[in-house]
């Protein structure tokens, strides 16, 4: 009887993984050869998708909110409507309705620069309002656009001060 002599298990897998390696760089030789010599390579330019991704707000945590709103460095923008932010508000925050922040031009007063850190927050994590209203905001030309997803309740039940009325 004849018995077969077996590849060592990681013999197997250094095979299979140096096929794998020669089959991709065959495969890729043109985009390879073009990065090597630092140029764009036309392969790459055309896998590219045709727009840009939209711009996304980053999220803020509760204590960077804080301290960026208390060092006047950020200003907050409640996404809320109207009457939500006439109840009740963070304490020096803006009121800038998600439903109005489209048809303000531009939508927020001269003295908050396209420059200025800008902290939009809204009802807590369950509110979209205030991705939204980033994402306007960006469009709008500012550049340092945040979202505070905990928001009006996170703020209040951090026993962090708000007031009550119009701004």
């Amino acid at each position: 009887m004849m018995r077969m002599r077996s590849i060592h298990p990681l013999s197997e897998i250094a095979l299979v993984v140096l096929l794998a390696a020669l089959i991709g760089v065959a495969r890729n030789k043109t985009l390879l050869t073009d990065a090597w010599r630092g140029e764009i390579s036309k392969a790459a330019v055309v896998a590219q998708p045709a727009q840009a991704a939209e711009a996304v707000p980053m999220p803020v945590g509760l204590a960077q909110a804080k301290e960026l709103h208390d060092s006047g460095q950020a200003v907050l923008v409640d996404a809320r409507n109207a009457d939500s932010f006439v109840k009740e508000h963070i304490s020096g925050a803006l009121s800038l309705p998600l439903a109005v922040a489209d048809r303000k031009k531009p939508p927020l007063p001269k003295n908050v620069t396209p420059d200025t850190i800008i902290i939009a927050y809204c009802n807590g994590f369950s509110c979209h309002d205030s991705m939204e209203l980033g994402k306007i905001l960006i469009k709008a030309g500012y550049r340092q656009v945040f979202v505070f997803e905990g928001g009006l309740p996170e703020w209040r039940d951090a026993g962090y001060p708000t007031a009550g009325g119009a701004s």
